[in-house]
């Protein structure tokens, strides 16, 4: 059952179904990135189903939403 509130960025990874660990996740920043004004989700890194999530949690204001935000920003460094 999905909780709503603050979600962290591993709770946004675990939902993404990709390792939580904060060295995954380190690895999964360094290894990716977003371009210019690149929508996050469509990003080529994404399957459909992790595109459709991020594309909804942004579309619906959800409460995901923060989490995804912070997403976006850390690729774009």
């Amino acid at each position: 059952m999905e909780t709503t509130g603050f979600h962290s960025l591993n709770d946004l990874f675990a939902q993404l179904g990709l390792p939580t660990e904060d060295a995954a996740i380190d690895e999964f920043l360094a290894l990716h990135h977003l371009e210019g004004d690149q929508k996050l989700a469509r990003a080529p890194f994404w399957s459909d189903g992790q595109r459709e999530f991020l594309e909804e949690a942004i579309q619906d204001d959800s409460d995901w939403c923060e989490a995804v935000d912070e997403l976006d920003t850390l690729l774009r460094h």
